[in-house]
């Protein structure tokens, strides 16, 4: 419930043949915005193989969604749990999968806003600005179990 800025988050998911979800992060809550995607990042959670998303750079399991693609594939399929770290400190951040380091960046700089601007979210002006906020979990109507939800502030 409350904001994190800095902070290593942990947990575990599995996610439904076909699924689609995610872990977005640094959300504002307000009224100017109508979905957190339109202000967190998001580490994605997804079935790689029977997703139609699986088959796009950016939108894999692991990734920075459609900014960041994962140097490499690590997710276990559908039904099978994966274990999950996103480290958030002073702006520099980092996606593990499964014990893999997969994507690392730094927000708030200049390379940023040249990605943000390259993605779907150029038209949100409040995208990826947030330097903490809330963490939310994706609801595409997909069955996902979350476990072992741990976050320590850094």
């Amino acid at each position: 419930e409350e904001p994190y800025q800095d902070f290593e988050l942990y947990m575990e998911w599995k996610i439904e043949s076909g699924g689609n979800s995610g872990v977005i992060f640094n959300v504002v809550e307000s009224d100017d915005y109508d979905y957190v995607w339109q202000t967190g990042p998001e580490m994605q959670v997804l079935d790689n193989v029977r997703h139609p998303d699986g088959r796009i750079e950016t939108h894999r399991a692991g990734d920075l969604y459609d900014m960041i693609a994962c140097n490499f594939v690590s997710a276990n399929g559908p039904d099978q749990w994966n274990k999950m770290r996103l480290i958030s400190k002073d702006g520099k951040v980092s996606h593990w999968l499964n014990g893999y380091l997969l994507v690392e960046y730094e927000m708030h700089t200049e390379n940023w806003n040249e990605m943000i601007a390259k993605s779907k979210f150029k038209d949100m002006p409040g995208f990826g600005k947030a330097k903490g906020g809330h963490i939310a979990l994706q609801d595409h109507g997909d069955r996902v179990w979350y476990r072992n939800i741990k976050i320590r502030p850094l």
